[in-house]
């Protein structure tokens, strides 16, 4: 399903493929041989996307540009099932396997490997060629690769990354407040599919 977003259109190469249940929405440049495959989302909401020749989205996948942070997937290159990049980019034939996540700001090297269920941490560089192993973390720039269990380091790196700034544009506060500005926001931002227009 191909929607205007805000006034802008997705633009797909003819010989890509969009399954029939999946959404390409707003700002979203989709390349040649490009496959977007049941149920994935593509949205630009704010951020333009881009996919590269023969990217390929698998099955409930989620690639979002945000203001700031738009979403780009190199060629070659493949977001798996239940995967999200949100505001990132992945490089030129980088893997990103199920229920992978790279969040704003953060860059997924060419080659580079993020396994399932890993996690691209915000404004976090993943070099080419490297593996973040399965369930592991990847955190600053550049990353440092990290397991789950070692919260005490992860959150070292991390707590200098800005998160509420970089996904949110907010400073920190309590968490009430926080989230009633990011709600706030998110209703706002959201909103504006209200006006969307299904172009197919």
């Amino acid at each position: 399903m191909l929607i205007e977003h805000r006034g802008r259109r997705p633009r797909v190469a003819p010989d890509a493929y969009v399954a029939p249940n999946a959404v390409v929405c707003g700002d979203v440049v989709v390349g040649a041989e490009c496959r977007i495959l049941f149920g994935a989302v593509i949205v630009a909401e704010g951020g333009r996307v881009e996919l590269g020749e023969r990217a390929i989205v698998m099955e409930q996948a989620v690639v979002r540009g945000r203001t700031g942070h738009p979403a780009a997937v190199g060629r070659h290159a493949l977001v798996g099932p239940h995967a999200h990049v949100n505001g990132a980019a992945v490089g030129e034939a980088a893997f990103l396997a199920t229920g992978a996540s790279v969040f704003p700001g953060a860059h997924v090297g060419a080659g580079a490997e993020v396994r399932i269920n890993a996690v691209v941490h915000v404004n976090s560089v993943v070099p080419d060629e490297a593996t973040v192993p399965i369930g592991w973390v990847a955190v600053g720039d550049p990353a440092r690769i990290l397991p789950p269990s070692d919260h005490d380091r992860i959150w070292e790196v991390q707590r200098q990354l800005d998160f509420v700034g970089t996904v949110y544009g907010i400073r920190p506060g309590s968490p009430r407040a926080e989230m009633a500005e990011i709600t706030r926001r998110y209703a706002e931002l959201f909103g504006h599919h209200r006006d969307d227009r299904r172009l197919d």
